[in-house]
């Protein structure tokens, strides 16, 4: 087991569970371990006591090992597609689950003009638009992963949001991941915040 690794892990875990965003057991959180490996949460863990034992090392190629979470294939897929990836988050923010549920049949979300969007890479202005992909829930998490590695293209926001589950996001490194999720749910708590004011 690479320590380092999961100490990375526990520390994401922390990151969420001081804002509220990972309830009764929800969310999972992985960093890279190497070209083949990911450490991952383990099933069932409560997120917000987290131990170095729940979390678990995976195979890319064999996502599905005992212990591992139903959905550890959206993780493993986004870190083949992209070896740049370091982290990944997933979240049920009150925010993200919300907003994934009001604007599903758009799609995607769009965000304009708002400075926030210089927290995300490739936006250096507020004076950009950004969209937040959106893609209906499915248990059959490896098809779904597959769906989303479609549609996904390289100058993405780095997260997108499953209907009525919450946000995933990724980053090179720990930090930029827990700058992403944060920026991101922000974004989405302004966007929300408009439509209830319209």
């Amino acid at each position: 087991m690479n320590t380092q690794a999961v100490s990375d892990v526990l520390e994401m875990a922390a990151f969420a569970a001081q804002r509220g965003w990972v309830p009764a057991t929800s969310g999972n959180f992985s960093r890279r371990v190497d070209r083949e490996r990911i450490a991952i949460t383990r099933s069932g863990a409560d997120k917000a006591k987290l131990q170095e034992d729940d979390v678990i090392v995976v195979d890319l190629d064999d996502p599905l090992t005992q212990g591992a979470s139903a959905e550890t294939p959206l993780h493993t897929a986004r870190y083949r597609r992209d070896g740049a990836i370091g982290a990944i988050m997933h979240v049920h923010s009150v925010t993200a689950t919300v907003a994934s549920r009001r604007f599903a049949a758009d799609g995607a979300i769009e965000v304009r003009g708002y400075e926030m969007h210089k927290a995300l890479p490739r936006f250096t202005t507020h004076d950009s638009a950004l969209s937040i992909p959106i893609f209906a829930n499915s248990q059959d998490t490896r098809a779904l992963a597959e769906e989303i590695e479609r549609a996904l293209h390289e100058e993405a926001v780095p997260g997108y949001l499953i209907a009525g589950h919450g946000l995933y996001a990724w980053g090179e490194s720990v930090s930029a991941t827990c700058r992403h999720v944060e920026a991101l749910d922000f974004l989405l708590a302004c966007v929300l915040e408009e439509w209830r004011r319209r």
